[in-house]
């Protein structure tokens, strides 16, 4: 049964006594997919054969089930880089406020690929936008010709960034 491991209800009485539904009502984590999930949060590179090893599955469980968690977009697994070191000098966050359908305009906004973060909010802006870019001319361009460009977006407030403190992927499975 470990293999079966998002599922609405587990038919294995020991993962269902330990799953828990997502907050968002998607499928049930058993403690087992949790526990996969924190080893290749730790190190995504992190070999089947290890990661069974610390859950108490063979390579092929875990293989089986880590697919399983990609094709349900349970989760990613990515390569993170420091934008800095990557050539892109300028990172911002951006609050925009619309007039109208928000939906649209941040469906707009995530298609443009210096905008890394996009993310509907309650409070002062409607959407949050992080913005990825070369240098402030850049930057200017994005906001100034692309960003307010679209329609319905009623104003925009930018936060440059200064210097990153903390950026982690690290928060587990709580």
């Amino acid at each position: 049964m470990h293999s079966d491991v998002v599922a609405s209800r587990s038919a294995d009485p020991k993962d269902s006594k330990d799953s828990r539904e997502s907050r968002s009502g998607g499928p049930q984590l058993d403690a087992v997919s949790l526990a996969i999930i924190e080893q290749l949060q730790e190190d995504g590179r992190r070999p089947y054969a290890a990661i069974g090893k610390a859950v108490g599955l063979s390579e092929a469980a875990v293989r089986q089930r880590v697919q399983k968690l990609l094709d349900q977009g349970v989760m990613q697994i990515v390569a993170v880089t420091d934008p800095l070191t990557v050539g892109f000098r300028r990172q911002a966050m951006v609050g925009v406020n619309v007039e109208g359908d928000v939906e649209s305009v941040a469906d707009a906004l995530a298609a443009m690929s210096e905008c890394e973060y996009v993310v509907m909010t309650a409070g002062s802006f409607d959407l949050m936008v992080e913005i990825v870019c070369e240098d402030d001319d850049h930057l200017l361009e994005v906001i100034n010709k692309r960003i307010r460009a679209v329609p319905a977006v009623r104003s925009t407030e930018s936060f440059v960034y200064l210097k990153l403190k903390k950026q982690t992927y690290m928060w587990g499975t709580r």
